[in-house]
């Protein structure tokens, strides 16, 4: 089941029973009650007219403002934009139903919910990483305030994509600046993708690169020890032989350094 199909699965349960056929929207103010908006809305996105079905959710809270239909309203209108990828106000519409009921029980899922908007807007590793950082913030949120719920368990999965993109992005510009012969520029990247995101499938690069940048600036004990936590960590992988073979090049061995930063960095996560 779709990731979409299931949000309209959980939060079904809000609907009453349909009471009638959907009465026209326009801009005139018609009092009705709110159940019959309320359906009205819930039937419109059953059927996938998702700009009338926002429409109407925005009306149950337009008309009977504070009711507990309200409440259930901003939620639904929410998920409405989401699916027609109107991300900002998903998010906007869900950060004001938290702020006016922070201890509601669908409270994880609003904050579910923004995390999704920006991990859907996550883009190339070439371009601006900033929504994919805002993506990861929203991830770890949901997974520190509601550890148990199913919401959790997807946010952890869907943070690795983010994580790896970031690291994507340090990684590409620390190979710019290490094709320039920028060594401190590029080692600085290198270093933030082991400090930052040692988990990433970029690590065992990292590790290589930094192995490289500080042979470039002769400093031999850096690069040495970085070659021996690389092999240590990932002895089969190929950036280990890449790491071994310039190291020999020059009649060096790998050889760690215990306070170095990198085998204190690196120790401490693995």
């Amino acid at each position: 089941m779709t990731f979409r199909k299931s949000l309209v699965l959980v939060l079904s349960a809000f609907v009453l029973a349909a009471c009638g056929a959907t009465a026209d929207i326009d801009d005139t103010y018609v009092e009705r009650p709110v159940e019959e908006i309320y359906n009205s809305a819930f039937e419109e996105l059953e059927r996938r007219n998702y700009i009338t079905a926002s429409r109407e959710f925005d009306e149950v809270e337009r008309q009977h403002p504070y009711s507990l239909w309200a409440r259930r309203a901003l939620v639904m209108s929410a998920y409405t934009y989401y699916v027609q990828n109107k991300y900002d106000e998903a998010i906007a519409t869900a950060r004001r139903f938290l702020a006016l009921y922070p201890g509601n029980s669908q409270a994880a899922y609003a904050y579910y919910l923004i995390a999704m908007c920006q991990y859907e807007r996550i883009s190339d590793v070439k371009r601006d990483q900033r929504i994919t950082e805002l993506a990861r913030y929203s991830l770890l949120e949901v997974m520190n305030r509601f550890p148990d719920s199913d919401y959790a368990k997807d946010a952890a999965l869907k943070l690795d994509l983010a994580v790896g993109n970031l690291a994507g992005k340090e990684m590409d510009v620390g190979r710019y600046y290490l094709n320039r012969g920028d060594y401190a520029a590029a080692i600085k990247r290198f270093r933030n993708v082991v400090m930052n995101y040692s988990r990433s499938m970029h690590i065992e690069e990292a590790l290589h690169r930094l192995t490289e940048s500080y042979l470039s600036l002769g400093v031999t004990r850096e690069a040495q020890n970085a070659a021996a936590v690389l092999g240590y960590n990932f002895p089969d992988s190929p950036w280990y032989r890449d790491s071994y073979r310039i190291l020999r090049q020059r009649d060096l061995q790998p050889a760690e350094a215990e306070d170095s930063w990198l085998s204190r960095t690196f120790n401490a996560v693995f």
